[in-house]
């Protein structure tokens, strides 16, 4: 072991955590949250070894311990082999990150691209009938505030078929309601933004929402769904208490619709969304176009369909039901405007 083989490995560790990663790889708290787990967890595994902090040397970064880890990862923490590829892939980023700084460790990167991923079974997302989706939606109380909010969240959620961090990272300047043809910037994976454009019976909702709970005079940079447990508008609300949130109203619905599931979870929006949009005869193109996906591929999957199946694109996803659709909420209490019944 060359002698400050251990103290320039955890300098490196602590630049790629604290200034690389967040500058150049990603703003996510979630991603950067999982390079964090992935090395922390590593070093737990060398310590499980008999390799302490001082004791570090770059070659306990080869393939094999790597591989390794893997295992242990998997059969000593219980960890899925989904989870176990992800903590792969921040590993192999940190040594890429190496070979950068120091090329005569570039062999550690070149090494870890030739280990192979755990073989995974493919989970299929449990899909939500039209039926379903609009017994959940039509269960919040809009007379009560969070019910209010939380039925404006589903809403938008299913409408946009986005994920549900990209609704929750809305800010009112992300909110465009008042042009001939609205719509909402989303910013999605990698910092990338795609237009989403909502229909008439989410506009109108949305501009009471906002009215109710931001005001005649909203603060731009306030988050649309905002936490009240933090000061003022400037902390949004987290996935699992939305999570927890639709468990509840999935309880209420069940009792009017035996269909609904009990255990249902919001990502099951996004893919009951695109799977009516397809079963509408949305071409499975623009369906991909819609969902934020950078390839063709990648939607196939996510769906499990095939393009020779599916029908021409149409011009527009708005129905003609949809653009005739009235100003329910205007001129109207709040509790008759915040109705959801799925066309």
């Amino acid at each position: 072991m060359k002698k400050n083989d251990a103290e320039t490995i955890l300098r490196h560790i602590n630049g790629f955590l604290t200034s690389y990663a967040p500058d150049f790889l990603s703003s996510s708290p979630h991603t950067l949250k999982s390079y964090r787990d992935a090395i922390r967890l590593y070093m737990m595994f060398l310590e499980k070894d008999g390799v302490g902090f001082n004791s570090l040397s770059w070659k306990h970064f080869d393939s094999d311990t790597i591989k390794r880890w893997m295992i242990w990862l998997r059969d000593e923490r219980g960890c899925s082999a989904d989870t176990c590829n992800i903590r792969l892939s921040s590993i192999r980023t940190f040594l890429k990150y190496i070979q950068g700084k120091d090329i005569s460790n570039a062999h550690l990167y070149e090494a870890s691209k030739g280990i192979n991923r755990l073989p995974v079974t493919k989970k299929k997302v449990t899909g939500l009938s039209k039926e379903v989706v609009s017994a959940i939606l039509n269960a919040p109380d809009t007379n009560d505030e969070k019910g209010l909010r939380d039925f404006c969240f589903f809403m938008l959620l299913y409408s946009t078929a986005c994920r549900i961090d990209e609704i929750l990272s809305l800010r009112l300047k992300d909110i465009h309601l008042d042009c001939r043809k609205p719509f909402i910037i989303i910013t999605g994976k990698g910092q990338k933004q795609r237009v989403a454009y909502v229909l008439p019976r989410v506009v109108y909702n949305l501009k009471a929402y906002i009215l109710r709970f931001h005001g005649n005079k909203p603060e731009l940079d306030s988050y649309l769904f905002f936490s009240p447990m933090g000061e003022g508008k400037e902390r949004k609300l987290t996935e699992p208490a939305m999570d927890k949130r639709l468990k509840l109203y999935a309880k209420k619905a069940h009792e009017k619709c035996s269909d609904v599931p009990l255990d249902v979870h919001c990502h099951q929006f996004r893919h009951a969304k695109a799977t009516h949009w397809i079963e509408d005869g949305i071409d499975v193109v623009k369906v991909s176009f819609l969902l934020g996906h950078e390839n063709l591929e990648t939607t196939m999957k996510y769906l499990d369909v095939s393009i020779g199946s599916k029908s021409e694109a149409l011009a527009t996803i708005e129905t003609e039901t949809d653009r005739n659709v009235s100003k329910k909420w205007k001129g109207k209490s709040l509790t008759a405007a915040f109705k959801y019944i799925i066309q």
